[in-house]
């Protein structure tokens, strides 16, 4: 099995003091693993009311629909509909809890999905094996939009065995498939006699099977979530409730967790992680490669051109926008994979050569194609901060002009799914490589917003889908790292940060996958 090295402990602290060389651990709290954080008696405390902030709040509550990731509504699915699968971020190894066991007998060709016997949602009605068909087979209908279709995709079919039993049969063999299920809606099942009383019906009252319930949803302003006392892992969970608020700004989050308005809080800055532990606060942050990147689309000009996309990528300071947005605290990739991953490789992503990338603006504008395009951000500050970064930047070539325009993020989704854009941001964080990268650069994948199509990258990221030992994908996802480098599809500006803040007196955080934190093994001290 593949791991990640593990050797230090807090990963802002690592950029901030050298005190670490790896994105993982706090010395203050516990990540990726089961054991709880100790209180004061090393025993969870049953009881009282944990105050979440998340970044964003959620559109619908319907589990296709919710983004399972640290910046998405990861805490809000595991809370409501509890989970199939986890892994953990640093071996990807996977720890079934509803879902009894996975298992492929053919190579990743099918899987069978057991579940936990006698599963029950909240309105009384069983989680069963029918319930995950009805489940997924929503998702994979496109018409829902829903933003797991990229991995549900590779489902060709599945087939209720018995209650307790799904049969699934993929488009290709996947051996990692486990993994697509954790770092997805997949990962949550919601009651089918609630889903189909409609959306709205359904946003009022969602069903499911989780360690918490939704007793009250102030739109752009809180949830409230009580205690489900017949969930499944009793005596989980031990909190009594959680209020959870959505706050988008990096700023008022690590303030509001200073001044001890929250207990936890969903981080996605670098600035905002370097202030929280510079007043004490733990930190906690899983292990990725890969990271933020600005999004050229191939398909259309100018980043038709490959010109077009080494010229922005030579021009573009990746430090100074580290500087103007994340205050320096941010860490730039300069290889896809860190020296803590099997995957590494020496392979710089870009190289910064201001001379090259005038040379190729003049270039394409004496043959009438000048670098005109308009980086289209959401709202969120920082997202928007990094478009106006890199705006006044190229402001100082010739032959090079760029627009940007700013959508919240109901207008943004449907313009990134109809690939009309010039230049977006996307993520593509790679705790276990394929679950990522196939999904963000095949040419086969619905996934792919760069639209790349490269044979050679096609061929080396299946080999790395399929390889049956370590040395096959490590050398399979070399080339993946080599074709990237020479393709420049987009430019890698930051490393994600999965990140959770939290207080003094909560325990027992745990993440998996995207940072998608777990509510059920939380609790509070006095």
């Amino acid at each position: 099995m593949l791991e990640w090295v593990v050797r230090h402990r807090n990963p802002v602290t690592a950029l901030i003091s050298v005190c670490a060389a790896a994105l993982l651990l706090t010395a203050c709290g516990t990540n990726g693993g089961s054991t709880a954080a100790a209180g004061s008696d090393g025993e969870p405390v049953p009881g009282d009311v944990a105050r979440v902030i998340q970044v964003r709040e959620p559109v619908s509550l319907d589990p296709a629909t919710l983004a399972n990731n640290w910046v998405g509504q990861g805490l809000l699915g595991n809370a409501l509909y509890g989970t199939l699968m986890i892994d953990d971020p640093h071996t990807l190894e996977l720890e079934h809890r509803m879902a009894e066991d996975f298992v492929t007998p053919d190579g990743g060709a099918t899987f069978l999905l057991t579940l936990r016997p006698d599963l029950v949602f909240t309105d009384g009605t069983p989680l069963d094996a029918e319930a995950v068909k009805f489940n997924w087979d929503r998702i994979l209908d496109p018409s829902l939009g829903s933003g797991s279709l990229t991995l549900a995709s590779q489902i060709a079919g599945t087939e209720v065995i018995d209650d307790a039993t799904l049969k699934v049969t993929l488009v290709a063999p996947n051996p990692k498939f486990g993994n697509s299920i954790t770092s997805s809606g997949l990962n949550w099942i919601a009651s089918p006699s609630a889903l189909a009383e409609g959306t709205d019906a359904f946003n009022a009252d969602p069903v499911g099977a989780g360690p918490f319930t939704l007793t009250e949803w102030t739109r752009q302003d809180r949830m409230k979530l009580e205690r489900n006392p017949g969930y499944w892992d009793a005596p989980r969970p031990y909190l009594d409730a959680i209020e959870l608020r959505a706050v988008s700004d990096a700023n008022q989050r690590v303030n509001m967790m200073v001044s001890g308005g929250a207990d936890l809080a969903s981080e996605s800055s670098w600035a905002a992680l370097a202030k929280a532990e510079q007043a004490g606060l733990a930190t906690d942050a899983v292990p990725v490669g890969g990271g933020q990147y600005l999004v050229m689309n191939t398909r259309r000009a100018p980043f038709d051109d490959p010109r077009a996309r080494e010229a922005v990528s030579a021009a573009v300071n990746l430090d100074d926008i580290n500087s103007a947005v994340f205050e320096g605290h941010g860490q730039v990739p300069d290889t896809l994979f860190p020296e803590s991953s099997p995957f590494h490789a020496d392979i710089p992503l870009r190289q910064d050569d201001p001379e090259r990338a005038q040379q190729l603006f003049d270039e394409l504008a004496a043959e009438g194609k000048p670098v005109e395009f308009t980086f289209t951000a959401t709202s969120l500050v920082e997202i928007r901060s990094v478009a106006e970064s890199l705006q006044a930047q190229l402001a100082a070539y010739d032959n090079v002009d760029v627009q940007v325009e700013v959508l919240d993020i109901a207008g943004y989704m449907p313009r990134t799914a109809a690939r009309d854009f010039d230049m977006i941001i996307w993520a593509a964080d790679s705790p276990e490589p394929d679950t990522t990268l196939w999904n963000a650069f095949h040419s086969t994948s619905s996934g792919n917003h760069t639209g790349i199509s490269d044979p050679e990258l096609d061929a080396a990221l299946d080999a790395g889908r399929t390889g049956t030992s370590g040395e096959e994908r490590v050398a399979a996802y070399r080339t993946v790292q080599e074709r990237l480098a020479e393709l420049e599809p987009g430019i890698w500006y930051i490393r994600s940060a999965p990140s959770v803040i939290t207080g003094q007196n909560l325990h027992g955080v745990q993440m998996y996958a995207l940072g998608s934190p777990i509510p059920d093994g939380m609790w509070l001290t006095p």
